[in-house]
């Protein structure tokens, strides 16, 4: 796995990990308000743009970080946050070690199945695949996710270098992905976020979360999947300010 680093040298560490179909600059933002206080590390995802593993699973990609993290960082780190997929590898690190960061966003993670979902994937990325190289196309799935403007070049540079096995395989764990019991024994202090406006199985998962680790949810008004992080970095930075203080 490879990683960006921002602030290197400074005492406490952040991890960030992006959404499925981004890469680093989902929290390159935000690492530049942060860096100044923090070493700030963004891991790009097995499977994803500039990455140097194909992507098998979000438990191997969990393990991948803990194996980081032990040799590099001493076991543990002072923040953990992570958008979707990212949130799901960050739910799956907390299972996986109780005592891997004191302090963790999770942004709109999926913890409960979707079979349908799971069965469709396929068969969209064969219809939809090779149209992801045109301009056009790209420029209305991102106009759909609600993104800002100005991440649209890196949007379209990394979503056409990610192949279409990678892509299958990461949306298929995205929509499969079980929350594990052993995240209850978590000693991080954890926040829940998760937009208004995203869908049902987004909100529910969230209170499922919730109410698994014992955490607070926030619920942010008028915010579709991934906009805390991705369109207001300020606030985001703050959010983690706030918690390690």
């Amino acid at each position: 796995m490879k990683y960006r680093e921002y602030g290197f040298g400074k005492k406490h560490s952040i991890i960030l990990l992006h959404g499925g179909g981004l890469s680093w600059w989902n929290y390159k933002e935000v690492a530049e308000i942060l860096q100044n206080k923090y070493h700030i590390i963004l891991p790009i995802l097995d499977g994803h743009a500039d990455s140097d593993n194909p992507f098998s699973s979000i438990e191997d990609n969990a393990e991948e970080i803990i194996e980081f993290i032990d040799e590099y960082l001493g076991g543990k780190v002072l923040f953990i946050g992570g958008l979707s997929l990212g949130a799901q590898i960050l739910l799956e690190m907390l299972s996986q070690r109780s005592d891997i960061c004191k302090f963790a966003i999770v942004e709109s993670a999926v913890v409960i199945p979707s079979k349908l979902t799971n069965a469709l994937i396929g068969t969209a990325l064969n219809l939809s695949y090779g149209l992801i190289k045109y301009e056009r196309f790209a420029r209305k799935q991102f106009d759909a996710l609600h993104i800002k403007d100005e991440l649209f070049d890196d949007y379209y540079r990394d979503s056409c270098a990610i192949s279409k096995h990678d892509m299958k395989q990461f949306l298929k764990a995205n929509s499969s992905y079980t929350l594990k019991k052993s995240v209850r024994k978590t000693k991080a202090i954890v926040r829940i976020y998760v937009g208004s406006k995203e869908n049902s199985e987004i909100i529910q998962s969230a209170e499922l979360i919730s109410k698994t680790i014992r955490c607070p949810m926030m619920i942010m008004n008028d915010m579709y999947h991934g906009e805390f992080s991705l369109n207001h970095a300020s606030d985001y930075a703050k959010a983690i300010e706030n918690m390690v203080k």
